[in-house]
């Protein structure tokens, strides 16, 4: 079976979805979480290239059509510098 693939809103890169942060605009309160929630979804690579590109050029706000808050960017940057799990 094919695994599904989507698309990194900074490098635009397609490969399967489990290599990417999953961004979650939630129905109906409108928040913003990571890999959790059903709703409005944008994917990221976890990496230090593309977390910078989409916070430099908002990328994630545009693709949620939702702002997205500097302390959620903040996390992004702690999840990033984490030891692998």
């Amino acid at each position: 079976m094919q695994p599904n693939y989507r698309r990194c809103v900074s490098c635009r890169k397609a490969a399967p979805k489990a290599d990417f942060w999953r961004i979650v605009r939630t129905f109906p309160d409108q928040a913003v979480q990571l890999d959790k929630g059903m709703g409005r979804s944008a994917y990221l690579c976890p990496n230090a290239n593309c977390l910078r590109e989409a916070e430099r050029k908002d990328r994630l706000s545009r693709s949620l059509r939702s702002p997205i808050s500097k302390d959620f960017y903040q996390m992004l940057w702690h999840r990033l510098a984490e030891p692998s799990r």
